[in-house]
């Protein structure tokens, strides 16, 4: 036999209050002379089900009332006011939409937020939280290429918290989702990049990188400074200084390939490019670092 102190449990609990409230809404007053646990088993179960399924229709019923437009409209001008958290806040409210046009959004501008932050801890949740936005625009909408490019940057950025070997992993998956990006949307500046850094990690791997890639893959990654350049420049030609870290890698590139004077050309782009975000700051401290190597001064 069941304690009446552990009855009074069961009945304290807000779940089996909510359900008894169902049963005395739709049953009448008799109920309210029953003890829950008197209840029959299908009796709750029927109605704990029905309850769920209304709640659904209620969530659904809500997005349907929600003016998307409108709130792609707002996130873009955040996103071009380059306000981080502000932009941050206000889509979080819609991260269980299943609009896939927010929700990659939702997804840049968390990876935003961590690239905006101090805190090594703070970077690191949000990689692996935008990157679970994005996993679901992508199973939402398989033909948008921005859903692609940001699976594939977050895939890459959370496999480098996961190691050599994941992110290695990863790469071809990686590459895959940017070149499907790029047949989506040819004119994507950002990802016709994001294909070239991908050619520029594997042509620069060291020795001993190289040695994991080739235990995990018969055939492992492998690319060409040449093939690096060429995607970086189609991104310049595409859309002309929409990213220092392009200007930059394509300075980067040519340094490597021995093209000091291009070089020079584009790092001192990169160099003088407006500071705004994480990402220009890197790219010119870099390429003040690589200017002076080739004598240079800033």
């Amino acid at each position: 036999m069941f304690s009446a102190s552990l009855f009074r449990n069961i009945r304290r609990f807000q779940g089996f209050r909510t359900i008894r409230q169902i049963c005395i809404k739709n049953f009448g007053n008799t109920l309210r002379l029953l003890p829950f646990y008197c209840l029959p088993v299908p009796f709750v179960t029927v109605h704990a089900l029905s309850f769920r399924n209304s709640k659904e229709k209620e969530d659904k019923d809500q997005e349907k009332m929600i003016d998307y437009k409108a709130v792609i409209e707002t996130a873009e001008q955040l996103y071009q006011d380059y306000k981080v958290q502000e932009l941050y806040d206000y889509l979080v409210q819609f991260k269980d939409c299943t609009n896939d046009e927010v929700l990659w959004r939702l997804a840049r501008a968390t990876t935003d937020k961590g690239k905006d932050s101090t805190d090594a801890e703070v970077k690191k949740s949000c990689m692996f939280e935008a990157f679970e936005y994005a996993k679901r625009a992508l199973q939402i909408n398989e033909n948008n290429f921005a859903c692609h490019k940001w699976y594939a940057v977050l895939l890459d950025y959370t496999g480098e918290y996961e190691g050599t070997k994941a992110r290695i992993s990863n790469a071809f998956s990686v590459k895959k989702h940017f070149l499907r990006a790029i047949e989506l949307n040819p004119n994507d500046a950002t990802s016709i990049h994001s294909i070239g850094f991908w050619c520029f990690i594997f042509a620069d791997m060291p020795w001993y990188t190289r040695k994991v890639a080739a235990a995990l893959f018969a055939t492992p990654p492998t690319s060409t400074y040449s093939e690096a350049l060429y995607y970086f420049q189609l991104a310049e030609k595409v859309e002309a200084n929409f990213y220092s870290m392009n200007l930059l890698m394509i300075g980067k590139t040519h340094l490597r390939m021995k093209n000091y004077s291009a070089a020079k050309s584009f790092l001192v782009k990169a160099r003088d490019y407006p500071v705004v975000t994480p990402d220009d700051k890197k790219a010119h401290e870099e390429a003040i670092q690589l200017l002076s190597k080739i004598g240079v001064k800033s």
